[in-house]
């Protein structure tokens, strides 16, 4: 369907989609300027400076809420209200209301970064928000949710295309995981410090199965959403299979809920429930790679795109590193391969396999492909996509292969032991090891931030460009109306 050429007076929505995409970018490279200096902080003890606001211990959690929530939530938001109008073919149901979430977002984040520079935070992987932010951020979801539902009930199509579908379960399992992982009683009205309803190792299995289901649902079927609407559009060309979109769905989103306790191989939690976890982690496996092959699939005859298209770069390279990642996590939640890997960077690897290769990649090549159709105008510099590109993709590299390096080794200088039967290295040597990996680590970092910030330049020489071309066609209607006159 025609929608308006200007700014303003559209068929669908786009402000609230702009000033989401904005701040996606906005949080990404203040998160990952942060990431690139606690990485730079373990490289170089002596960067942590006698000041407690920027120690490694209060910047990694505003690095993670930035990065996560910050940047890919605000992506969410803006891909998930683009995706649901164009494919419902219908506006936003309320206006007013997703402002409010953009706002009860933005500032959610923002606090929550503050609060943590300042001291305060539940510990907890994820979810360290004090308690008011976590009811701020339950008000905004639930808004959010009413908000997609009933732009759903109003559609003008009768199918409800399969993005929505990953959109739709992200959205509502979050708001469950959100609200059950962070019940507490406030100590007072007017105190941060709470306390947990949850205690001892069913704390561990609650933190778990929120943490898991996090990057299950937050982190991976919400971008599938972007990947079964963005892939398509950007390629021309229908989905490959919508029969196994539709496995994937389904699969994907039964399996999910039960593996967030192959975190916690040889705790206290009894064996079985960790050993069901991987066994579903095992399964998981198939709908993935599934989803992954339906992605990829989608370029048949299309091959030749990549060479011209640095967007579809992106995406394709996104969801190779979804293959890779959601083959790494099985394989790391088996018990014998869990022995060597937990409590080693090698965890912190994967974890940026699939956050930088996975996520940050296919909100790259969306955002690039929403931008020039929010303005109404052409990328600013073609050529700046191209070093993005390669830039993040070395960066990526970099930074997992100096991961896997200090995770394995630290794991075998953990579990070495000489003829005597003593352990063959003290603790200092497994920290003196890491020092060369970490090195390579924030070098690789500094290059997905530099690639980051090249885009953030683009986009916003695309926006001063489009506001340029629309001063130039209002004048020009003005000379045509006063010449008619």
């Amino acid at each position: 369907m025609a929608v308006s050429t200007g700014l303003g007076g559209e068929q669908y929505d786009y402000d609230i989609v702009r000033k989401f995409t904005i701040m996606a970018l906005v949080w990404g490279v203040l998160g990952m300027f942060a990431g690139v200096y606690i990485a730079s902080e373990l490289a170089w003890p002596m960067l942590n400076f006698d000041i407690p606001e920027i120690t490694f211990g209060r910047l990694r959690p505003v690095h993670t809420t930035l990065v996560i929530f910050g940047f890919g939530g605000s992506a969410l938001f803006a891909t998930s209200y683009y995706v649901v109008q164009r494919t419902c073919q219908t506006r936003l149901w309320n206006s007013g209301l997703a402002r409010f979430t953009f706002w009860g977002w933005q500032i959610a984040v923002g606090s929550a970064a503050l609060s943590y520079m300042l001291g305060y935070t539940q510990a907890r992987e994820y979810a360290e928000m004090v308690w008011p932010i976590d009811i701020l951020i339950a008000v905004t979801w639930v808004a959010y949710l009413l908000i997609y539902v009933q732009t759903l009930r109003q559609r003008s199509q009768p199918h409800i295309y399969v993005a929505n579908w990953f959109f739709l379960a992200f959205i509502l399992a979050t708001a469950l995981l959100h609200i059950f992982n962070n019940m507490a009683v406030p100590v007072s009205m007017f105190s941060l410090e709470s306390y947990s309803l949850h205690s001892g190792v069913q704390d561990a299995m609650t933190q778990w199965w929120y943490g898991h289901n996090a990057v299950g649902f937050f982190l991976t079927a919400a971008f599938l959403g972007m990947m079964y609407y963005f892939v398509p559009k950007q390629v021309g060309r229908p989905v490959y299979s919508y029969r196994l979109s539709i496995i994937h769905f389904w699969a994907l989103i039964f399996l999910y809920m039960w593996v967030g306790a192959h975190h916690l191989h040889w705790t206290a939690l009894p064996d079985w429930t960790s050993t069901l976890a991987a066994t579903f982690s095992i399964l998981l496996l198939l709908p993935s790679w599934g989803g992954m092959i339906n992605g990829i699939m989608t370029l048949s005859g299309a091959w030749d795109k990549l060479r011209t298209d640095p967007v579809i770069r992106f995406l394709i390279v996104s969801l190779s590193f979804y293959g890779m990642s959601t083959f790494e996590g099985p394989l790391m939640s088996l018990k014998s391969v869990n022995a060597l890997s937990h409590y080693t960077d090698w965890t912190i690897g994967h974890v940026h396999s699939g956050a930088l290769g996975w996520v940050a990649m296919i909100s790259f090549g969306s955002i690039y492909h929403l931008v020039p159709r929010l303005w109404n105008t052409k990328m600013y510099s073609l050529k700046a996509i191209y070093l993005h590109f390669w830039l993040a993709t070395i960066g990526i590299v970099l930074y997992i292969s100096a991961m896997w390096v200090a995770g394995i080794g630290q794991g075998m200088m953990l579990r070495g032991f000489d003829q005597f039967g003593n352990l063959a290295y003290t603790f200092i040597e497994t920290v003196s090891f890491l020092h060369k990996p970490y090195f390579v680590r924030a070098v690789g970092g500094a290059l997905f931030v530099m690639g980051i910030m090249i885009m953030a330049w683009n986009v916003f020489m695309t926006v001063r460009q489009s506001k340029r071309e629309e001063a130039e066609l209002e004048a020009k209607i003005a000379a045509k109306m006063a010449q008619a006159s």
